[in-house]
C-alpha cells in the first residue's frame, strides 16, 4: 500500500497530503535511535508520503533530515531528492522578540539552511509567541526579503489568528500556508479563521488531526489517563477536557470506530480523513518517531467518508463544549493550563 493524494500549493510546488512531522524526533517522546532516522524516513518517502515537517526549534530534527537529504542523494539521486518537500519553522525565542533584528532573522535563517544542507529552503513556517510584541511585521518583512534573496521558496506562518494573517498579509507578506491545530476534538479554525485564510489564498497545513495518538483505536474504552508520559500526551487531555471532558471523547471514539468499522479501517485514518475533506485544508501533519504506524497512517488515502459517517460525527460534536475562541488564543496565556506547558526559548538553547 502507498500514499498517492498530493496538493499543488504553489506553481511547480507539490506536497503529499499526508507529511511526516518531526516534533517526535527531538526527544520528548523517548529515546531516538538517529542511526536509524535516515532509515526510517526513506520508508515514508517510498510510501510516498514525500514531505516532512520539521522546525528550528525542535532540537536535532532539522540535523536529521539533512541527513536524510544527504542519504537520498547518495542511495536515489538528484531526481529523487528533488521530489523531497521539506517544511520548518521560524520561530525565534520569546525573549528576543522585543529586539529582534533583520540580522537574527538571517542568523537562523542561515543556521536552518546549514542544518538541513540546502541552499533555499522550501518553506518556512514563522510562529509568535507574543502579539504584544509589535515587531511580528518586521520580522515577515525580513523573511520576505530572504525570500527575494533566493534563501526561502515559501513564506508561510504557525499558529497566527484570523487577525493577525490578515494584519501580515496587508503588510505585503501573504503566507503560502497556515499551519494550525485542527482536529475533531479542536475546530477552532473552522469559519472565520478560514474564510481569512481563503482570501489571502492561504491553505492550510494540520497538525494535531490524531490528537497526540488520542484520537487512534488505542483510547477506545480505556479510562482517564492518571498519568502522562509526554508534553504531547498533556497538551491534548487538555484539549479533551475543554472539548467536553473524557466520557465526550469516549462517546465520539465510539462513534468513529462504528463508522471505521463500515470502511474497514481505523479510528485515526477516519479522524484524519474528516480534517482533509475540511474546506482550504491542504495537508493534515502526522508524528511518529518509527515507521511502526506506517501502515494506519497509509489508511488514510483509502478511507472516504459519506453524508451519513459526517452526520454521525456531526451529532457528537454538536455536543462539545469547545475549544473556543481565535486559533491558538488558549496557548498563548502562558499563565494558563495550555500555555504553561510550552518551552518558549529553545531556538538559541544549547542542544
Amino acid at each position: 500500500m502507498s500514499f498517492s493524494e498530493t496538493f499543488d500549493l504553489a506553481p511547480g510546488y507539490t506536497i503529499s497530503r499526508v507529511i511526516r512531522g518531526g516534533w517526535q524526533l527531538a526527544g520528548d517522546h523517548g529515546a531516538v535511535a538517529r542511526d536509524h532516522v535516515s532509515g526510517d524516513l526513506a520508508t515514508y518517502y517510498d510510501a510516498g508520503i514525500t514531505t516532512f515537517d520539521c522546525a528550528d526549534i525542535y532540537t536535532g530534527v532539522e540535523a536529521m533530515i539533512g541527513d536524510f537529504r544527504e542519504h537520498l542523494l547518495n542511495k536515489r539521486g538528484a531526481d529523487a531528492l528533488a521530489r523531497l518537500r521539506v517544511h520548518t519553522k521560524f520561530v525565534p525565542d520569546l525573549e528576543l522578540l522585543p529586539t529582534i533584528s533583520g540580522a537574527d532573522v538571517r542568523r537562523i535563517i542561515d543556521r536552518s539552511l546549514q542544518r538541513l544542507r540546502m541552499e533555499r529552503l522550501d518553506l518556512v513556517q514563522f510562529h509568535w509567541w507574543d502579539y504584544d510584541q509589535p515587531r511580528f511585521i518586521e520580522a515577515a518583512l525580513h523573511l520576505k526579503d530572504l525570500q527575494a534573496e533566493g534563501k526561502i521558496a515559501h513564506v508561510s506562518g504557525t499558529n497566527f489568528d484570523a487577525a493577525h494573517v490578515a494584519e501580515i498579509a496587508a503588510a505585503g507578506v501573504p503566507f503560502t500556508t497556515m499551519q494550525v491545530q485542527y482536529s475533531l476534538l479542536d475546530r477552532r479554525p473552522a469559519g472565520a479563521f478560514t474564510d481569512v485564510c481563503a482570501e489571502q489564498g492561504t491553505k492550510l497545513l494540520c497538525y494535531g488531526s490524531l490528537a497526540g495518538g488520542f484520537l487512534t483505536d488505542a483510547w477506545l474504552a480505556k479510562p482517564a489517563p492518571t498519568t502522562l508520559t509526554n508534553r504531547s500526551l498533556i497538551k491534548y487531555r487538555l484539549i479533551i477536557d475543554e472539548f467536553g471532558g473524557w466520557g465526550l471523547f469516549q462517546t465520539l471514539l465510539q462513534t468513529l470506530r462504528r463508522i471505521a468499522d463500515r470502511h474497514n479501517t481505523t479510528i485515526a485514518a477516519v479522524a484524519a480523513r474528516h480534517v482533509l475533506d475540511r474546506p482550504h485544508v491542504a495537508a493534515v501533519i502526522v508524528g511518529a518517531s518509527h515507521p511502526r504506524h506506517l501502515p494506519d497512517t497509509l489508511r488514510i488515502g483509502t478511507t472516504r467518508l459519506d453524508a451519513a459517517d459526517n452526520a454521525e460525527i456531526a451529532a457528537v460534536l454538536a455536543k462539545a463544549a469547545g475549544p473556543t475562541g481565535p486559533v491558538y488564543a488558549l496557548e498563548r496565556d502562558r499563565n494558563g493550563r495550555h500555555g504553561s506547558i510550552m518551552k518558549y526559548n529553545l531556538g538559541d538553547a544549547k542542544a
